[in-house]
């Protein structure tokens, strides 16, 4: 991989990283536990409470992701960045693109090797 790939590939995850932690800080509003004595319908009640539900999935995988950012911006520091972490082959540029925190190949990922 080229320097400038990789400089290219550090500003997309901090960009990402950013991102994903403007995202987390606002959604802390729409995870609130919903308040049994709101004065709200049975319907409404149960649509507040799976619009939270839903809220908590996304928060949860938000963090998942931005944990993975972490993870590749550190193997970016070690010089592992863009190779898998279990078959050490490249990881294509194609998968980077759409995934720069991705730490395996696509074969890898799907369980090939």
């Amino acid at each position: 991989m080229e320097p400038g790939d990789l400089a290219r590939y550090r500003k997309l995850l901090e960009d990402l990283r950013a991102e994903l932690q403007t995202s987390l800080a606002a959604s802390d509003d729409e995870t609130n536990p919903v308040s049994p004595d709101r004065a709200i319908g049975r319907l409404t009640r149960q649509d507040a409470m799976l619009s939270q539900q839903m809220a908590l999935e996304i928060k949860r995988r938000n963090e998942g992701r931005l944990s993975q950012i972490r993870l590749a911006l550190e193997r970016l520091d070690a010089g592992d960045y863009g190779y898998c972490t279990r078959c050490e082959e490249e990881i294509s540029a194609a998968r980077l693109n759409v995934r720069p925190e991705a730490p395996t190949c696509i074969s890898c990922a799907g369980g090939g090797r």
